[in-house]
This record gives structure tokens, C-alpha cells and sequence, in this order.
């Protein structure tokens, strides 16, 4: 029995709560201006297409009536363990999967969906007397499943999909709706005739994994509702990563320079929180036209600053194109390990 919780429009939903004035309004997390890019929009801003990663100057024309508030993370994680103490009080099984969303292992707690359900009740109203938050619920017999559930009846629902009904459920559901199927490989899909889950059933593995790689499998198992991973009360970080998007484009190279330094110093501010290094760092690059690239590299020991600067420079002038203007960089260590701090590789220059 899976519960997955999520949050409804989280950060700002959070905004709204602490300023009366933002209430009932088209809300945006994140930087006004042009260069600025939306976090988070509440219900009220999405009716107008408004939606996270979306350049705030996009969303500014959709929704010209769109109040912007900045970010505050700090806030938003004090809140986020607040919530993870709820889950704690019905289950040890919690697999937190960001700030707003959990997995929930409540087999040993029920025995059926109906009081699968009451549990998934319970909590949201407990959610909803501690902070003043609204959340959504799914329940169903497998993670991926209960993830799907609780986008049905969203914001401040719950659904539950049993077993008799999940085949029927797959069947009829379109596939860009299927969690873990992007925009781009459905209209993909779609090109090839698969545009519910009963025509993606029609598919072979091997074929679904020769037009999409190792995706396909995951596809070929998802509209069977087959999902064997439990929930994973010690997930460990995959990976620890900083972006910026920069008020005016790079182009010379002491602009690319310094804005290296800035993302290697904040990336291994992170590094050193987590207490957890990594052997693959990857540079993700955004050009002004919004075409993005990222290019990585894995070595056999533990990377320092002194390594991560090097590679990082030397993806860089890969991917980089010398007539072109970058309004965004990122870096990522992953490939972490847990005591890896502190015995990174030392490379000579």
C-alpha cells in the first residue's frame, strides 16, 4: 500500500498563506526580471499557461496581471520538515523525493485501499492544521501508480487505483499523461500512432527500445502498471548541482572566466553541506536562443575544486561556440559517495 503525498503548488502556495495581498492572485516564484526564470506559480497563474522553468518574461505576456515574489528557500525547507514529521507519525517508510513530495510505505499500517485512504485523509488534514497548506493524495499498489493517482483530483484531492481497475485505468489514459513521458517523446509517440496507453500496449520491448532507447523499457512496463521499486526510507543524493542564469549574456572570455569561479565556489559550498564528493562532474550550457547542452566527465577517484575547475573549463571550451551568447551555466558533481570528502583527486596542472 503506497501513498504519494505532494504538495499543491508548494512555494506558492507559501507566499499566498504569508502576505493576505498575494491571496486569490496569479503568483510567481522567482526573478521579475528579464533574465528571470518562474520557480513555482500558483493555481491562479497556471489557468494563463504559467508554469515552473518558464522565462519570466514569457509568463509576464501570458499573464499580465502575474505578481512576482522571490524565493525563500530557507522558509520552504523549515516547512518541508514539518511535513516530513506528519508522514513520520503514520509510517517509518517515507521517501522524500523533494520539498512538496513523498512516498509513503503504509503496509504495515492497513490492510486495504479503503483504509489506505482514510490514512491519505488523515494526513492532509493534519498537513492542513499544522501549516495551513493544502496537499494532494495518491494510493495505489506500487509507487508508480500512486504517483499517477495523485495528479487526478488536484489541487486538495485524493484517488486511488486499485488493481482491478488499473488495467482499464492505462488503457484509456493518454500517453503524455503517463509520469515519466515528456512532451517531446509523446508527440514522438503520437507521430507513430500511440496516443493512449491500449495503443502503447500494442508495442513490443525491443521495438519500443530500438525507436527509444533504454526508455523503452521503462515505457513497455509502465502501461503494464508494473513497478517493483519499494520506497526507500534512505534515499541517497544523487547528485549536488548550482545554475545561474545571467543578467547579461557571456560572450568574452573574462565574462566566462568569472562566471566559472562564481558557480565552482557556490558549487562546492553545496559539496561541503552534503559531506559528499562525486567522480563525474557535467556542465550544462544555455545558449540565448534557449538551446541547451550539457557535456560530462567521470574519472576513477574523488574530484576537488582544483579537478572540478579544470574539467569544467576544458567542457566548456567543448561545448562552447565562440560567436554565441550563453545566458546560462550550470555545474553538477555526481557519482557521489558518501565518505568521499576529503580524499578527492589531486591533479597537476
Amino acid at each position: 500500500m503506497i501513498l504519494h503525498i505532494d504538495m499543491d503548488a508548494f512555494y506558492a502556495s507559501i507566499e499566498q498563506r504569508d502576505n493576505p495581498e498575494l491571496r486569490g492572485k496569479p503568483v510567481a516564484v522567482g526573478g521579475s526580471s528579464q533574465r528571470g526564470v518562474v520557480a513555482a506559480a500558483s493555481y491562479e497563474a497556471r489557468k494563463y499557461g504559467v508554469h515552473s522553468a518558464m522565462p519570466s518574461a514569457i509568463a509576464k505576456r501570458r499573464c499580465p496581471d502575474l505578481m512576482f515574489v522571490r524565493a525563500r528557500f530557507d522558509v520552504y525547507r523549515s516547512i518541508s520538515y514539518e511535513i516530513r514529521e506528519i508522514f513520520l507519525e503514520h509510517t517509518p517508510l517515507v521517501e522524500p523525493l523533494s520539498l512538496d513530495e513523498a512516498y509513503l510505505d503504509i503496509s504495515g499500517v492497513v490492510a486495504s485501499i479503503s483504509a489506505g485512504e482514510e490514512v491519505a485523509r488523515k494526513i492532509r488534514a493534519d498537513i492542513y492544521a499544522a501549516t495551513k497548506l493544502r496537499a494532494s493524495a495518491g494510493i495505489s499498489f506500487n509507487k508508480f501508480l500512486a504517483k499517477m493517482a495523485s495528479d487526478i483530483n488536484k489541487p486538495n484531492g485524493q484517488y486511488a487505483i486499485v488493481s482491478s481497475d488499473s488495467d482499464q485505468f492505462l488503457r484509456e489514459l493518454p500517453v503524455q499523461m503517463f509520469h515519466g513521458i515528456g512532451s517531446a517523446t509523446a508527440e514522438k509517440m503520437k507521430k507513430l500512432g500511440i496516443e493512449y496507453g491500449s495503443d502503447l500496449l500494442d508495442w513490443q520491448e525491443d521495438r519500443l527500445v530500438e525507436i527509444f532507447g533504454k526508455a523503452g523499457h521503462h515505457y513497455y512496463h509502465i502501461v503494464r502498471g508494473e513497478d517493483s521499486r519499494s520506497v526507500n526510507p534512505n534515499r541517497i543524493r544523487k547528485s549536488v548541482g548550482v545554475e545561474r542564469t545571467y543578467t547579461t549574456n557571456l560572450q568574452t572570455e573574462s565574462d566566462f572566466s568569472e562566471a566559472m569561479e562564481g558557480l565552482i565556489e557556490k558549487l562546492f559550498e553545496r559539496v561541503k553541506r552534503h559531506g559528499r564528493s562525486g567522480k563525474t562532474i557535467t556542465l550544462k550550457l544555455r545558449y540565448s536562443d534557449f538551446e541547451t547542452l550539457t557535456r560530462s566527465k567521470t574519472h576513477h577517484q574523488f574530484l576537488d575544486k582544483v579537478a572540478v575547475r579544470h574539467y569544467a573549463t576544458l567542457l566548456l571550451n567543448e561545448a562552447r561556440q565562440s560567436q554565441r551568447t550563453v545566458r546560462l551555466l550550470g555545474l553538477t558533481i555526481s557519482n557521489l559517495e558518501g565518505d568521499g570528502y576529503g580524499r578527492q583527486l589531486k591533479i597537476e596542472l
